[in-house]
């Protein structure tokens, strides 16, 4: 039986981090909405020893076995107990490392974790997560010109989450979040250089994201305008009138997961910096 009931059970062997093969396992999952994968991940597996637990524990839960193991001896072995035991196993990137020997004729490496180096992009990495918390939610608005991008959204548009755009690789920049509406501060109407994005939702969703939160902290009555349809329709309405007044870039995310948000920004961004560009 290849699943128990709407389960299954789902290996994720690494040598590294496990990053991108949870990321490639979770994408191709979420296709399959009647079943649920049981994940088992396995990061750091680089010796024999490690890979005995590995082993055991897919004898002793059969499923899918995904790996990004670069040591041969590791792989073959991986490979051969799969088989002995029945249980389908793939190289996440085994096909495409394949691919780019055959296009550049040349050997890879086989630098475990070669993509975690701590280089000048990391470290730019890290500043830009650093400069992100320290300006989150309106704090220290007299540093966002330094902003490459600024966040604006009434309350629970997800601004602070989708911070976690300065987190994405190969995208060093700057971001932070700032209020709008009647709190938003004045120096966020003034930026000149960073991106001003604008973040909105429909009344129903914001309601909806409002009582999760208030639930989530106990709050009383004294709440009542936060949740009322009319105050938060007023909001919304402000909100768009103040980001059609100033320009800012409008990307509206009720029905848009944080990932897909943090994208569709780090996608306006890169236009306007191929705009910007000279011919």
């Amino acid at each position: 039986m290849p699943t128990t009931g709407n389960y299954f059970h789902l290996h994720l062997i690494s040598d590294s981090t496990g990053e991108t093969l949870i990321t490639v396992a979770r994408a191709v999952a979420a296709q399959y909405a009647n079943v649920t994968p049981v994940e088992h991940v396995y990061p750091l597996v680089r010796s024999q020893k490690q890979l005995d637990r590995v082993l055991d524990e897919i004898e002793e839960a059969p499923g899918i076995v995904l790996f990004t193991l670069l040591e041969k001896d590791l792989v073959i072995r991986l490979e051969a107990k799969c088989k002995e035991i029945n249980v389908p196993s793939l190289s996440i990137i085994g096909p495409v490392m394949q691919l780019f020997e055959a296009y550049l004729g040349a050997a890879t490496t086989g630098r475990v974790g070669a993509q975690h180096v701590l280089n000048a992009e990391y470290f730019a990495r890290i500043d830009a997560l650093n400069y992100t918390m320290m300006h989150d939610d309106g704090q220290h608005v007299e540093g966002l010109e330094e902003a490459d991008v600024v966040l604006v959204g009434v309350s629970r548009t997800s601004k602070t989450p989708t911070l976690d755009l300065s987190r994405q690789p190969r995208r060093p920049h700057r971001q932070c979040s700032a209020g709008t509406g009647d709190s938003s501060p004045a120096s966020t109407r003034d930026v000149e250089k960073p991106l001003v994005v604008s973040l909105h939702a429909t009344p129903e969703r914001l309601i909806q994201v409002r009582q999760n939160r208030l639930l989530s902290m106990g709050a009383g009555p004294s709440n009542e305008d936060y949740i009322d349809r009319q105050a938060v329709t007023d909001e919304v309405a402000f909100a768009r009138k103040l980001s059609a007044k100033f320009n800012w870039a409008q990307l509206d995310v009720t029905r848009r997961s944080i990932e897909e948000t943090a994208a569709a920004i780090l996608k306006l961004y890169s236009d306007r910096q191929r705009q910007r560009q000279p011919d």
